[in-house]
């Protein structure tokens, strides 16, 4: 029996295509996986088992299945982006429990290119917080089921990482995407604006929120970013010689990077030197305010995601951030310091093509009842962990994690890259030049 849990998407597509396996046969050993692992990794509020197996059925029945790129590959999609027939719950008690009339175009796309929906994956409550954890459950990383998965796109990413789903959707307001996937040991990028619909929320964060793949290989990552983007996201020609500069201090001001992610980042850097980039040490020049527009920004995000909500709901972490990003929608929304930000920012990035930092500055805290929390407990653990990522939301590039090395307890570690406007393909071709040179364990050791 050929086993199709940890295939990558494109060889379970390929599969199906050449008629080798069905959509159903494919679409019922990662359900019978998630029902095994899933009460123990919790990255799954709703598991459409049925319907799913329906879907698998519909997508063998397509007149040429050749049309599929994703033909029965069973995908997870983040819980705030519409699934028809499905309550959107946003990981919160304050939503209504009302199913989606309709698809949100990302879920629409990845359809009609042959995935098939298994289910939607737990977030934190407004997606706010880098660990995922609420009424609806907590994701845990599958490498090490102590420590949170991450957030926002928490299960998401440990669906992935745990072979429940070669693929996964989620989306990157502050870092929601390459945080969990820094985490859980995979590939992600988080578009730059306008490459793939947003729509999330209420006004995708000012702008700052995009959708994006979460997969444990480069090509998993390129394949699913095209059929989001609707258009072929490759890189035309022979590999360019890049201009790479290696950053290993934070952005924010009074947070400090631990040795591993550094450590990663300086061999992810050797790595590209020998495969004939220019890479030197520079440091973008960060403004020292970084730190409050992060926060004003974030917190507004929030404001704006509660409005008509009923706060006697939401959880008190939520609600104070929420409270104290009111103050700030007026400014956020005018987006005067996001535009000073890429100002200050642009003359490095002509001078270099591709900014190499490490993904995060420590690993992810331990999971538990977070949102019972804090808010000051919780932005201050947030903040420690991953300083790395708001700056590229604010001005809206492009920027991915890739795995690279392990951390102590032999969870992976993770470097982050980040580029110019239109430098998806690019992006994606050096992540695939680090992933030949070093190659990572791409499903967690579970059973």
């Amino acid at each position: 029996m050929t086993h199709w849990v940890g295939r990558t998407a494109v060889e379970i597509a390929a599969a199906v295509r050449e008629k080798q396996v069905t959509p159903r046969e494919v679409v019922a050993e990662h359900l019978a996986r998630i029902e095994r692992l899933d009460g123990r990794i919790g990255a799954f509020r709703t598991v459409r088992a049925e319907a799913a197996l329906a879907e698998a059925d519909a997508v063998a029945a397509h007149e040429d299945l050749a049309e599929l790129p994703l033909a029965g590959v069973p995908v997870a999609v983040k819980d705030n982006l519409a699934v028809r027939g499905e309550p959107t719950r946003t990981g919160s008690a304050a939503t209504p429990d009302t199913p989606a009339a309709e698809d949100h175009v990302t879920v629409a796309r990845l359809r009609a290119a042959g995935a098939v929906v298994v289910g939607l994956t737990n977030v934190p409550e407004l997606c706010v917080f880098g660990t995922t954890e609420g009424v609806h459950g907590t994701a845990r990383n599958p490498w090490d089921t102590s420590r949170t998965a991450g957030g926002s796109s928490g299960g998401s990413a440990a669906a992935v990482a745990a072979g429940m789903v070669p693929i996964a959707l989620g989306n990157d307001g502050m870092g929601s995407l390459r945080i969990p996937a820094a985490n859980c040991g995979l590939v992600t990028i988080k578009p730059g604006r306008g490459v793939v619909p947003a729509g999330i929320s209420d006004g995708d964060w000012f702008g700052m929120s995009e959708n994006g793949p979460l997969a444990t290989t480069v090509a998993d990552a390129r394949l699913m970013l095209s059929v989001l983007a609707d258009t072929e996201v490759v890189r035309r020609g022979a590999p360019d010689t890049h201009r790479v500069a290696v950053s290993l201090r934070s952005p924010l001001a009074g947070v400090t990077v631990s040795r591993p992610y550094t450590t990663a980042a300086q061999e992810a850097a050797g790595l590209l030197i020998k495969a004939g980039h220019q890479v030197r040490r520079a440091d973008p020049p960060y403004p020292l305010s970084l730190s409050f527009t992060s926060l004003a920004h974030w917190t507004a995000g929030t404001s704006v995601d509660a409005q008509g909500l009923d706060r006697r709901l939401l959880a008190r972490r939520t609600r104070v951030h929420a409270a104290v990003g009111r103050r700030f929608v007026g400014a956020v929304r005018g987006g005067g310091s996001r535009d000073a930000l890429r100002r200050r920012l642009e003359p490095f990035f002509a001078e270099y093509d591709v900014l190499l930092t490490p993904a995060l500055a420590r690993r992810s805290p331990k999971a538990g009842p977070w949102h019972e929390r804090g808010w000051l407990r919780n932005v201050a653990a947030n903040t420690a962990y991953s300083p790395m990522t708001p700056p590229w939301n604010l001005t809206g590039w492009p920027a991915m994690t890739v795995p690279l090395g392990t951390l102590p307890s032999g969870a992976p570690c993770a470097v982050q890259l980040v580029g110019r406007p239109g430098s998806e393909a690019e992006l994606l071709g050096l992540a695939a030049q680090l992933e030949a040179a070093r190659p990572w364990q791409r499903t967690a050791p579970l059973e």
